[in-house]
């Protein structure tokens, strides 16, 4: 059976936060104001804190993404990326991609944050799968949350197990790579879990299991 490697995106791949940093594009160009900023920095905290209500803060997002048409969005989209974006993507993160392709592994990219942002820094990356959180799209326009639940915490590990039972392949079989403890479902499900520049709560697990730590930034 096929050997799985599963990638957290945010500052796991990236040394940052896509999903926060948008919010600031955002609000650097005028297209928010600054309560919007406010609470976009709120609930980035409270993401840091582990303390997200995950559905509360995607409606936010998605509302926001709703007040222009999806065509009015991708210059800005195709800006932010290759402003923000590529230029955090982490040193080591070429590499230990090439390392698992050469091995013959199926590459999958699984992230809490929205597909529209992270499509394209899936591709930019050369992985060819990824599981995202999901927004309803209407004709041009953003109109809500999909069906999906979001891609977070025991969320992405039931997302990602749908996935591969549709393909006939098991999460047990896996290499898993995130920089979070909001990660510790899918951590834990996997058989070879490896902390990725991780967060302190992460660290401190990491080191009493005996997992990998490993940076991909030095």
């Amino acid at each position: 059976m096929q050997t799985i490697a599963v990638f957290d995106l945010d500052n796991t791949l990236l040394a940052g936060d896509s999903d926060f940093l948008w919010g600031e594009f955002l609000a650097e160009h005028d297209l928010v104001d600054d309560r919007w900023r406010a609470r976009n920095a709120a609930f980035f905290e409270d993401y840091r804190q582990h303390r997200l209500n995950a559905r509360l803060y995607l409606r936010f997002s998605v509302e926001t993404l709703s007040t222009r048409p999806l065509s009015a969005w991708l210059p800005w989209r195709q800006r932010f990326l290759a402003e923000c974006i590529f230029p955090l993507i982490a040193p080591g993160s070429w590499d230990l991609i090439a390392q698992h392709r050469h091995q013959g592994h199926l590459l999958i990219i699984a992230t809490a944050t929205n597909r529209f942002l992270t499509a394209p820094i899936a591709a930019r990356l050369g992985v060819p799968h990824l599981i995202a959180t999901e927004f309803a799209l209407c004709a041009d326009h953003f109109n809500g949350l999909s069906p999906l639940e979001p891609c977070i915490g025991t969320g992405k590990v039931r997302r990602l197990n749908r996935w591969l039972r549709r393909r006939r392949l098991l999460l047990s079989r896996c290499f898993a790579y995130s920089d979070s403890a909001s990660d510790l479902p899918l951590l834990t499900a996997a058989d070879t879990p490896v902390a990725v520049d991780p967060e302190q709560r992460l660290a401190r697990v990491a080191r009493r299991r005996g997992w990998p730590i490993i940076s991909l930034r030095n």
